[in-house]
């Protein structure tokens, strides 16, 4: 086959990673981009010709990309709340799509979005939606042994971000820190991976709880801290918690347990893992987090661990879902990680918000079927300072 051309639409910091991913591939190339500013657009050209790649050609809009129609498949990397618009656009004309995480801020959109990608699937199209975390060794251990039934009974998950964004981070674009673009804080930023791995291993949440507050962080309009308690169809419990106000930064963590074994990923390394599989070894009163058997399940899988670094500066998550990509792309099959997958997250994220906002528990199933689409959760933060 010939190599898929890719647009990239929007050239702001993450646009940089998704070139770094998708030129480790001789099996695609970089063929235009797109963004409303032609300095953006150009500097990155330059930078991919100066890298010895054939220099893209450069766009304003997507619809004059379209129009001249030299590529496969569109990667959406502008902000999050354009992602629904360009997708469909892109899907309506026949492309392929990838789109940053989130699939979009507002449910409704994302929704009919997932409703496009199903029919394209039906045509061979391709969409998906950044979760490189998924690709992670440490996460890819943990998921096939929650398939495989080795962690027993799941029973609880405690999941943290606890990073730090400065005041002059928000200041330095006018949609940081909105309802309308950035779509939320912490948790639909900074948290949506972390929510996405945990929906992963356990699955459909049945309910959440949640309150979100803004401390430490001026003129935005979106929470900076946030808690929330998540209950699955199984009867499984997880506590959830992101902030951009733990200064200087802490690694994110996420602990899963469950009645034959537990595991532990943090900054997106398997830092503990142990099964009974079949044969217990913890005394009645347990191992207390000894014999931690990492390394070999690493090991055994044929895995190195991930980076740990931020994914503007490490590309290696991107360059691993962009090989399932491709491979769906090239074999007509479906990406590991769906729109619909997202739109999960996405309906998980909208329930921590209504939650905070309204102080009382929701059901997931109801935020998804819109019950609660008139309860407005822009204007301010909910729960502010009453953590």
């Amino acid at each position: 086959m010939k190599p898929i051309r890719v647009a990239i639409v929007g050239c702001g910091a993450i646009s940089k990673t998704h070139v770094r991913a998708i030129q480790s591939f001789p099996t695609a190339t970089i063929t235009a981009l797109v963004a409303p500013s032609g300095t953006s657009s150009n500097d990155l050209a330059d930078k991919i010709q100066n890298e010895n790649c054939p220099r893209p050609g450069t766009f304003t809009t997507l619809t004059e990309a379209l129009r001249a129609d030299n590529f496969d498949l569109a990667v959406i990397t502008t902000p999050s709340g354009l992602h629904v618009e360009l997708g469909m656009q892109a899907l309506s004309a026949g492309k392929h799509v990838v789109i940053e995480k989130p699939v979009d801020t507002d449910l409704s959109r994302a929704k009919k979005l997932e409703a496009a990608a199903v029919q394209a699937a039906s045509r061979g199209i391709v969409a998906s939606v950044i979760s490189q975390h998924r690709f992670d060794p440490a996460s890819m251990v943990v998921s096939q042994a929650t398939k495989q039934g080795r962690f027993g009974r799941l029973a609880s998950a405690v999941a943290s971000v606890p990073w730090w964004r400065s005041q002059r981070y928000y200041d330095s674009q006018e949609w940081r820190g909105t309802w309308g673009t950035d779509g939320g804080g912490a948790f639909m930023n900074q948290g949506v991976h972390t929510v996405d791995l945990l929906l992963s291993y356990f699955g459909r949440p049945i309910e959440i709880y949640a309150r979100t507050a803004l401390l430490a962080h001026e003129r935005i309009e979106v929470e900076d801290t946030a808690v929330a308690t998540v209950t699955f169809a199984n009867g499984a419990v997880a506590v959830l918690h992101a902030t951009t106000a733990a200064y200087p930064g802490l690694p994110t963590r996420i602990q899963i347990m469950g009645s034959q074994g537990s595991a532990v990923i943090e900054n997106d390394r398997l830092a503990y893992f142990h099964c009974a599989d079949g044969t217990p070894t913890a005394p009645d009163m347990g191992l207390l987090g000894d014999e931690n058997r990492a390394a070999r399940e690493l090991a055994e899988d044929h895995m190195i661990g991930a980076s740990g670094q931020d994914p503007t500066v490490d590309a290696s998550g991107h360059i691993r879902q962009y090989d399932d990509v491709i491979r769906a792309i090239k074999n007509g099959g479906e990406p590991t990680v769906t729109v619909s997958d997202a739109v999960m997250a996405l309906i998980t994220i909208r329930g921590i918000y209504v939650s905070a906002t309204l102080n009382h528990p929701v059901l997931y199933g109801d935020i998804a079927a819109g019950k609660y689409s008139g309860v407005d959760v822009r204007p301010g933060v909910p729960g502010r300072g009453s953590m």
